[in-house]
This record gives structure tokens, C-alpha cells and sequence, in this order.
């Protein structure tokens, strides 16, 4: 009897062993994923970013009185909205 306990626990300490080994052999390609998944964002972001600087730059060398407006505008919004917030505490 004690015999069959030590046998037993041998084998679950084999086939725990085993799941240990194939858990670990599929970390390594599961990271490598996820790095290159990062770092094809973080491409994509870089790309869109550009495009946007240059579209922005276009439009206001196309259109430079209405920019200085809309910003004009934009800052006159944010003043309002930050003296409505430091009037309300």
C-alpha cells in the first residue's frame, strides 16, 4: 500500500512536470507575439501621427485667418470653462 501512494505521487509529479514543460516552451512564442503586435501599433500610431501634422500643416497654410480664429475662439471656450470651474469651488 505504501508502495502505490509513492507510485501515485510520482506520476503526478511526472505529468505535472510534463504540463510545466509545455506551459513553458509556449511562453516564449505567446511574448513574441505580443512584442511584435506592440511594436506594429506603435508603427501604425508614428504613421498616423505624421499624416496628421502634415494635413494640419496644409490647412493652415491654406487657411490661415480662419485658424487664428478657431484658436482665438478655442482659447476664449477654455478660459470660460476653466473661470466657471475655480468660481464654482
Amino acid at each position: 500500500m505504501t508502495q502505490s501512494m509513492w507510485e501515485q505521487a510520482s506520476d503526478q509529479f511526472e505529468d505535472t512536470a510534463h504540463k510545466v514543460s509545455r506551459a513553458a516552451s509556449g511562453v516564449p512564442g505567446v511574448f513574441e507575439d505580443g512584442v511584435a503586435s506592440a511594436r506594429r501599433a506603435v508603427r501604425q500610431g508614428g504613421d498616423a501621427t505624421t499624416e496628421l501634422m502634415n494635413d494640419t500643416k496644409k490647412r493652415v497654410q491654406q487657411y490661415p485667418m480662419e485658424t487664428v480664429a478657431v484658436t482665438f475662439a478655442a482659447g476664449i471656450a477654455a478660459g470660460v470653462a476653466i473661470g466657471w470651474l475655480i468660481r464654482g469651488k
